[in-house]
């Protein structure tokens, strides 16, 4: 699998393609998605804001079995997405200083920030890993605005109402560029954000292209409208199609189950071998009708699940050995 571009250092285990090896039961790895940019401040009392509460979380998160810190930044003064670099300046050195989790910054950002806004941070940061959406879509919940009747910030209502009529872009030029300056300029790998089956042929694609090499990091996401309903079958139908185009040992799967289908999936996802994402980006809830009162709480609730299955949780270090990452000494935070 030679090619152009890398998005890191060098691996030994270049990406098989269309292998017949068989999966090795191997550690899972807990990603704990923090705060992101979908949810409102008037959903839920405990979705972390400020600079402060999205360290703190994500702090609680990494110590309750997270190796994985999938991070966004909120303006503190009324909790609307920011890609403002000052911001996560606030709280990604103090993270980086309370714990040796990695550290993954999104390049997603909001539907309403141009590329440029998304990169800005990371490229300043270089972080070890990154978020990348491979394909354009309607990623929208603005049904969940008829819910509301009352908001605590003028933003919020028309936020969500107008997710209907936007495109949360990224184009194959955007991609190709995204894995150009952060992939081969920075070193950064990538959390393969996969909403739909087409995205999986689109990150097939660009390593056909020659623009990747292994092993990839697949999150597989369900629940979201415009993307992937949260069916079983479809969680299988994305499993059985990755191990068809990488082959069973070139790629790592992962999977996120938005909103109430977060702990059934990604307990199905680590049956069948996969890892797992958590945390109150992408659901709010613990329970039916609970909401979590910290992303620790999820990741906690998970750990356990994991744990009655006989599975063994990875720490960072063995994380960072299995997605080969350059190391949390060479970012630029």
């Amino acid at each position: 699998m030679a090619g152009r571009l890398s998005t890191g250092a060098p691996t030994p285990n270049p990406l098989p393609m269309r292998s017949n090896m068989t999966n090795r039961q191997e550690k899972v790895i807990i990603t704990c998605a923090v705060t992101g940019s979908v949810h409102t401040p008037t959903m839920s009392e405990h979705l972390p804001l400020t600079p402060a509460q999205i360290a703190e979380q994500a702090i609680e998160a990494a110590e309750a079995g997270a190796a994985i810190l999938h991070l966004h930044a909120r303006d503190p003064r009324d909790g609307r997405p920011t890609a403002d670099p000052a911001v996560f300046d606030e709280f990604i050195p103090r993270i980086r200083d309370a714990t040796d989790a990695v550290i993954n910054i999104t390049t997603g950002g909001s539907t309403r920030m141009t590329l440029e806004e998304r990169l800005a941070y990371p490229l300043r940061a270089k972080p070890e890993m990154c978020s990348l959406n491979m394909g354009s879509m309607n990623f929208s919940i603005h049904p969940a605005a008829r819910r509301i009747s009352e908001w605590k910030h003028g933003w919020e209502k028309p936020y969500i109402e107008g997710m209907e009529d936007l495109i949360f872009r990224n184009t194959f030029r955007d991609i190709r560029h995204i894995l150009k300056v952060l992939g081969e300029e920075c070193g950064t790998r990538f959390e393969f954000e996969c909403y739909d089956m087409g995205h999986l042929y689109n990150l097939a694609h660009f390593v056909d292209e020659g623009l990747i090499k292994g092993p990839l990091f697949i999150q597989s996401i369900f629940g979201i409208l415009g993307g992937m309903g949260p069916d079983p079958e479809n969680l299988v139908a994305m499993k059985t199609t990755a191990d068809r185009l990488f082959g069973r040992d070139g790629y790592r799967f992962s999977v996120l189950g938005a909103g109430r289908h977060q702990m059934p999936l990604v307990t199905m996802g680590a049956i069948l071998g996969g890892n797992v994402r958590v945390g109150l980006e992408d659901s709010l809830y613990l329970a039916r009708g609970q909401l979590a009162k910290s992303c620790a709480e999820q990741v906690g609730k998970i750990r356990r699940i994991l744990s009655e299955l006989s599975l063994d949780i990875a720490t960072p270090a063995e994380a960072r050995a299995m997605l080969g990452l350059k190391g949390a000494d060479a970012v630029a935070f």
